[in-house]
């Protein structure tokens, strides 16, 4: 198969979206398949090897140009090859101009009205430059913020089009009005162009059909996978002192400040051993204020000296920073619909403790290398990392059941295979 896969970029940030997609175009090409995997906005960034294609699509700069400056809508391709250049962007994303979906609502429509928007001249350019290419057999979008692109990508080549659903809704339900009831309508409008539909999780899956009203015939799920290379199961330690650890964007809906909290009342319980408190995760400048608060709060309990950020590191400083944990906990605050974070850990023979919502209870009860609390209560939080300290018997077999469920269901080769099998049913004829 040749295969045509758009994937947003991030910046310079390690994002779940775009690690996820770049590990299955890579695993797709050593399946042997042809596979574009072209970014849009920025150049991305990922901790394995680079898949993509260096032409970025939708420039970052020139969006917000044709958004906020009219001149900009109608400059000549030659000119704004300036500012579409790798080292604009680069330069551009250095300064972390925010994408907090509370000032991106008019955007937001603006793309999602596709020709008729703003940055319909993208549109344009992306289909020129595709049309110079050798003919696609799918075309894979990154989600559904970017629908609007089904019906002329449809139209100009004649190819299937199938939407990955990979966690839109964090942003839509954080845009203001009117733009959040627009953007919703202009998706639930533009669902009939897209031939397939993956969710990353069963629970994306349901949740996908009743938010954007995805016909149920339409929608397949290709679970996570993540390239084992690196990770290694290691021995459950067997004495003080403990390691709680927390991994992720460090942003208050990824709920370090639960953990904190839950670390807070841990602490206070009697015969607790000894343990500390490392967290690591890529921090933007909005959310310095965020981790600072965190550390006040830390701090209010006489424990800062107990907590340490060890910043957002590459491949191997992350799997190096989770096998120093003895459990894992990211408490999200909203339904996540990935998970990345849990499968690195119970790679590596760490237990998780999630809280019971969103993606976390298939990934830990099919892996079966973690446990659940409820949602939003540090209070149970607390009690299940106590737990899992005083009782090593058992976090060494919840360790060990992790890193074999995790071989077992949630390799990026899984991920690729199940991924062929969805795009084989457009092409059936290719092998």
């Amino acid at each position: 198969m040749r295969l045509l896969y758009l994937t947003a970029g991030a910046a310079e940030m390690y994002c779940g979206t775009c690690l996820r997609d770049n590990a299955l175009a890579g695993a797709l090409k050593a399946r042997g398949h042809d596979v574009v995997l072209a970014p849009l906005y920025t150049p991305t960034t990922t901790d394995e090897e680079n898949q993509s294609d260096a032409h970025v699509f939708f420039g970052g700069v020139s969006v917000y140009l044709e958004q906020h400056l009219s001149l900009f809508r109608h400059t000549p391709a030659l000119l704004d090859r300036l500012w579409d250049s790798n080292l604009a962007l680069r330069l551009a994303s250095k300064r972390q101009i925010k994408v907090d979906p509370a000032v991106l609502g008019d955007m937001t429509v603006s793309m999602l009205r596709g020709l008729e928007g703003y940055q319909r001249k993208e549109i344009r350019k992306m289909l020129h430059w595709l049309e110079h290419l050798p003919s696609f057999d799918v075309v894979n979008l990154p989600f559904t913020l970017l629908i609007s692109l089904a019906q002329p990508l449809k139209e100009a080549f004649g190819v299937p089009i199938v939407c990955t659903l990979q966690g839109e809704d964090l942003f839509l339900e954080n845009l203001h009005e009117p733009w959040k009831s627009q953007s919703l309508e202009l998706i639930r409008r533009q669902v009939e162009h897209a031939d397939l539909f993956i969710a990353v999780s069963d629970y994306y899956a349901e949740f996908m059909v009743r938010y954007v009203g995805i016909p149920r015939d339409r929608m397949r799920t290709v679970p996570l996978g993540i390239s084992l290379e690196g990770h290694a199961h290691q021995p459950a330690r067997s004495s003080a002192p403990y390691t709680i650890g927390f991994f992720g964007r460090i942003a208050p809906e990824k709920g370090l400040h639960l953990l904190a909290d839950a670390y807070v009342r841990l602490r206070a319980k009697p015969g607790v051993p000894a343990t500390r408190l490392l967290a690591g995760g890529y921090l933007l400048d909005e959310h310095r204020e965020y981790l600072a608060g965190v550390r006040q709060q830390l701090d209010r309990a006489g424990l800062a000296d107990h907590f340490e950020y060890a910043g957002s590191p590459d491949r191997a400083g992350k799997i190096a920073l989770l096998q120093q944990m003895d459990v894992m906990s990211m408490p999200a605050t909203y339904a996540e619909p990935k998970g990345l974070t849990l499968l690195e850990s119970m790679a590596n023979g760490v237990p998780v403790v999630q809280p019971r919502h969103g993606a976390f209870p298939e990934l830990v009860e099919r892996a079966g290398g973690g446990v659940l609390v409820p949602p939003g209560d540090p209070g149970a939080l607390a009690d299940a990392l106590l737990a899992l300290l005083v009782d090593r018997t058992r976090a060494a077999a919840l360790g060990r059941a992790g890193a074999e469920g995790v071989r077992a269901h949630y390799t990026v080769e899984r991920m690729a295979q199940a991924a062929e099998r969805v795009y084989q049913e457009l092409i059936p004829e290719s092998g």
